[in-house]
């Protein structure tokens, strides 16, 4: 609800985020929020598979604590492998993100990940406002969510023409089909995950 995101934006940095990471094998937390809709997604990073899933018991308790802050319900709970991660810059107070999911032939993800890395990294550092992107995949549904952060929600909004151009464009190359699309603020940024690109 979009009443309670400042609330459990609060919760996440103040109390979630010093527990996780104190974790074995964690390395960060983010929070992206889209305020119209009440839509918030917070991400933790491990890792290894394994170290990720030796802290499920202890972490699904925090998990549902967040999520009675931000107006209760059951969290959604996806896993991904973190394929491609690339940083200009550090952000900035005021960045925002453009999510989008996509789908492929999981025999086809080696293939989604290196359009990804090749043909459409090199055009995303080219527009104004880019600080970073990652490409986060699920092997077994073919699934992935590119996340591309901008340095302000002006930098963002300026971009998405050629955005949405070189989204059709790749989906193409790569043989997949766009499920999704959706604009965040970065609300909080945590992540010491390295350059994996």
């Amino acid at each position: 609800m979009p009443a309670t995101i400042d609330a459990g934006i609060a919760r996440l940095r103040d109390e979630v985020m010093p527990r996780l990471v104190e974790m074995d094998g964690c390395i960060g937390l983010s929070m992206m929020v889209d305020r119209e809709s009440g839509r918030c997604i917070a991400t933790s990073a491990w890792q290894s598979a394994e170290a990720m899933r030796a802290t499920d018991e202890a972490v699904r308790p925090i998990r549902d604590e967040l999520s009675q802050t931000l107006g209760g319900g059951s969290p959604e709970v996806q896993e991904w492998e973190i394929a491609v991660l690339h940083r200009d810059h550090r952000t900035v107070a005021g960045a925002c993100v453009r999510a989008t999911w996509v789908k492929s032939d999981p025999g086809d993800l080696d293939r989604t990940i290196d359009v990804y890395k090749l043909a459409l990294l090199p055009r995303l550092e080219d527009l104004a406002g880019f600080c970073s992107a990652s490409l986060l995949v699920d092997r077994a549904s073919g699934r992935s969510v590119s996340s591309v952060t901008y340095d302000s929600r002006e930098g963002m909004d300026q971009n998405r023409e050629a955005a949405a151009s070189m989204r059709s464009a790749t989906a193409k190359d790569a043989g997949a089909e766009v499920l999704d699309v959706c604009e965040f603020e970065l609300a909080v940024a945590h992540l010491r995950v390295p350059e994996l690109t």
